[in-house]
């Protein structure tokens, strides 16, 4: 037997099995390193996608512009706040928001009036030491420049109304029974989400949150603290 001949294929067989070897480790590589690119691309778009779904949120904040005004009349022969009045604005010109409102007002007859076609987007709650009410009747109206909608877009400026109780403009509002708890009852405006007979009138030295939540973005919240004497209009600053 020719032991060299023998040799030659064991040198040639052991040559084989370590290209194989390398082949093996190449493609394990590759295939580790593709595994890892792709998840170093997936977790920066992920990245990319939560920092920018905050800026969202940072952007569609509102802002409060000026003071916040309450107006109080008579439920009865008691001097009561019946309604609170403040302006936003869009804040970091960020996306539009809808202040589509539930009601509407006129100054006239009995209001506020419900919208039965509005889908509101943007709900208020109100609360203070006595009671809470999550989803408070209120109204909006646009001042200054404006293209009509009821979207709250950059450099536009929106006065919320935010109704406690129903308003008779058929009675002074300085005589008895010029606003009303609303009961639902078409009789005094028919409002409902607002003060009722249960619940405390909104009096002198009251204090209150007020919190505006659109449906992108945080809260607008407000804190005030109704003066010791009321009037008919008082600037809560």
């Amino acid at each position: 037997m020719n032991m060299r001949g023998m040799r030659r294929r064991d040198r040639g067989i052991t040559g084989l099995e370590t290209a194989i070897v390398l082949i093996a480790f190449v493609v394990v590589a590759s295939v580790f390193a593709f595994t890892v690119l792709s998840a170093g691309v997936f977790s920066s778009e992920s990245l990319k996608q939560t920092i920018f779904a905050g800026l969202k949120e940072t952007r569609s904040r509102m802002r409060q512009n000026g003071g916040v005004f309450a107006f109080s009349g008579n439920q009865g022969t008691t001097q009561t706040v019946y309604k609170l009045v403040f302006i936003v604005s869009n804040s970091l010109a960020g996306e539009a928001i809808d202040l589509t409102p539930p009601y509407t007002m006129n100054d006239t007859g009995l209001d506020p009036d419900f919208d039965l076609t509005a889908i509101p987007a943007t709900i208020l709650s109100y609360a203070d030491e006595d009671q809470r009410m999550g989803d408070v009747p209120w109204s909006v109206s646009f001042i200054g420049n404006n293209n009509g909608d009821t979207l709250l877009e950059d450099g536009e400026k929106a006065e919320i109304t935010v109704w406690l109780m129903d308003r008779d403009h058929s009675i002074a509002i300085t005589a008895n029974n010029s606003v009303a708890f609303m009961d639902a009852s078409t009789a005094n405006g028919g409002g409902v989400g607002g003060l009722t007979a249960g619940s405390k009138l909104v009096g002198k030295s009251t204090r209150f949150v007020i919190e505006m939540t659109p449906q992108i973005g945080s809260a607008l919240t407000i804190q005030r603290t109704v003066p010791p004497g009321l009037r008919q209009v008082m600037n809560l600053n």
